[in-house]
């Protein structure tokens, strides 16, 4: 295999091919001392050559390679490096990772159909899954429906200890994490031991999964909400206070210290035609109003009133236009300048509430937007950079977007973070998200635990670590879900999809065994202990799915085997089929 370019995808990609044992050869002219040390310490040989242009890869051996994944980063070399390997190798497979649609879908008519994927898209629904708290990922196999749902282990009359057959029954077991904070199994046996406080992940249909009384329901958590029309009111009226500037604020109580002041004076002052009566407290309160306002309707007047009162009457007149006019002025800039903020992504959202915050709008953050509103989630995005080319296209969803810095608190009040029900942070670089879902933490106080921060971090390592020290609970890597795609669009596997029980990303592949490969004949249990066979599709039998089978149950040639597991385990299996038949050619 030859993989043109180590940033991202490509990086984990190459880490799969050879955990997974498969000879592959980096050809990357970027000058990344760090990426190329990584994979010099994997033993895997590294070209520092162009492959756009074709050198590099006649150096890695494309004449004799099966397959090219083109990842570069900049998505015209690897147009230009696909369009080069199908001219010099028609029959050769390609991966091609391409972000535009149009210009992907272009391409696939050359490449060849599913040989162009979009990390971003593949590895959006993992992210989606973990804002809205989703402890089910749905599965259609062969027709049927199963699902993965993740719980935690009750008390039972049984007993503390217990096995999970006990426990579950047939339902197959996905993962078991230990309430003690051990490490995780991936795919135990049934026999293995839960105590009360651990969680589990098992595997089932649909039906089998009601009949253990397990709600398979793809989602759980707080359901969207608007908060109601008297505290929108209330937290609108406060926004505008608070946008308010001291100015404003002085002209309102300097006209309402007016308006009171003569009030009281025309009270106690101004006298009727009769030259003996006095205004009621309500109606010198009228008198006031009209005259500050300019609309006298005659019922009251200064002209045959004494020349105080009049000279009274015309400093009220000039003081009170002029202070309701400033005061109108200032107001309507208030409300001019808050629609332009809101035009430019400067807005606040105060009637929000339940809602998911997404920080960084990049390929991955706009796949994530679209698929939180398809699952009818209400979406605040917050972004830095005002000329994001993907802005329009969030605002074509009706989704507020904020364009500030999210590190600082005041851009957090602006999004209503502290009521949200999720938060997303999804910029490009490392770094900038570690400073955002920390400044998140602090904002977030006691409600730390309660809301979900999904985390995007590249390094696999990294993410371990802000677990451990941090308490992110949902570090994910866009490029660790992604690889697998196109590690088997590589190796000419189906992957169904990825995802994550807790901090462990899982694959679910399908594989048709080969007539001659390694897989035909082979019994269940012969397989690594850490790979689950969900079905079987019978060849013999017209394609009738076999589920569970058994451990006895031996593979045969022209089935189809849908499997399961941690993916360094999976893509094992999934080679070792291949690689008898590539043995005896």
């Amino acid at each position: 295999m030859i993989v043109c370019g180590l940033k991202g995808v490509g990086l984990r990609t190459v880490e799969q091919l050879h955990l997974a044992g498969v000879p592959v050869v980096v050809v990357d002219d970027d000058q990344d001392l760090s990426l190329a040390r990584v994979v010099q310490d994997w033993g895997v040989p590294h070209i520092s050559r162009s492959a756009h242009r074709g050198d590099g890869l006649l150096d890695a051996g494309l004449e004799s390679a099966d397959a090219v994944v083109c990842a570069k980063a900049d998505e015209l070399e690897t147009l230009e490096t696909a369009l080069r390997v199908r001219e010099q190798r028609p029959d050769i497979r390609i991966a091609v990772q391409m972000a535009n649609p149009l210009v992907g879908h272009a391409l696939e008519s050359v490449s060849g159909p599913g040989s162009v994927l979009d990390s971003a898209t593949l590895a959006a629904p993992s992210f989606v899954e973990a804002c809205v708290r989703r402890r089910a990922h749905n599965l259609d196999l062969g027709g049927t429906r199963f699902a993965v749902v993740s719980m935690e282990v009750d008390r039972s009359d049984g007993g503390e200890a217990d096995t999970f057959r006990h426990r579950f029954g047939s339902l197959v077991p996905v993962a078991i994490i230990p309430g003690d904070g051990g490490a995780i199994a991936p795919c135990p046996g049934r026999d293995h031991p839960v105590v009360p406080g651990d969680r589990v992940a098992v595997l089932g249909t649909v039906d089998e999964l009601e009949e253990a009384g397990i709600d398979s329901r793809t989602a759980t958590g707080e359901i969207p909400r608007s908060i109601g029309i008297g505290a929108r009111l209330g937290r609108r009226a406060g926004t505008i206070i608070r946008a308010s500037n001291n100015a404003l604020m002085l002209v309102v109580a300097g006209l309402l210290g007016l308006i009171l002041v003569s009030a009281v004076t025309l009270r106690f002052i101004y006298q009727g035609p009769d030259g003996h009566t006095h205004l009621s407290f309500l109606e010198s309160l009228y008198f006031t109003v009209e005259t500050v306002a300019t609309v006298g309707f005659g019922d009251f007047s200064f002209a045959r009133q004494g020349a105080g009162i009049q000279v009274f009457g015309i400093a009220l007149i000039v003081v009170g236009v002029t202070l309701v006019s400033t005061a109108f002025a200032l107001f309507t800039n208030i409300l001019v300048s808050r629609r332009i903020e809101q035009s430019l992504g400067r807005g606040q959202v105060p009637g929000m509430a339940g809602h998911v915050v997404v920080i960084g709008l990049g390929s991955i953050g706009i796949n994530v937007v679209e698929g939180l509103v398809a699952e009818g989630r209400h979406v605040v995005v917050v972004e830095r950079d005002e000329r994001n080319r993907y802005l329009s296209r969030a605002r074509a969803l009706n989704v507020p977007v904020i364009v500030a810095d999210a590190t600082q608190s005041q851009t957090h009040t602006m999004a209503n973070l502290t009521e949200a029900s999720a938060v997303a942070v999804l910029t490009s670089a490392d770094l900038t998200n570690i400073e955002t879902g920390l400044a998140v933490r602090e904002s977030l106080g006691d409600r730390w635990d309660d809301v979900p921060v999904v985390l995007r971090v590249f390094d696999r390592n990294l993410a371990r670590m802000m677990e451990h020290n941090f308490g992110f609970r949902h570090a994910r890597s866009t490029s660790e879900l992604a690889a697998p795609w196109f590690v088997g669009a590589a190796l000419g596997l189906d992957v169904l999809g990825t995802f994550y029980v807790e901090q462990q990303p899982f694959l679910v592949g399908r594989v048709s065994v080969a007539r001659g490969g390694g897989l035909e004949g082979l019994a269940m249990q012969d397989l690594s202990a850490r790979t689950r066979v969900i079905a079987l599709s019978r060849a013999a039998d017209d394609g009738k799915l076999e589920h569970p089978p058994r451990r006895g149950t031996r593979f045969a040639a022209g089935d189809q085997a849908y499997l399961l597991g941690p993916y360094e385990e999976l893509l094992r299996v999934l080679r070792r089929d291949q690689k008898r038949v590539g043995q005896d050619v």
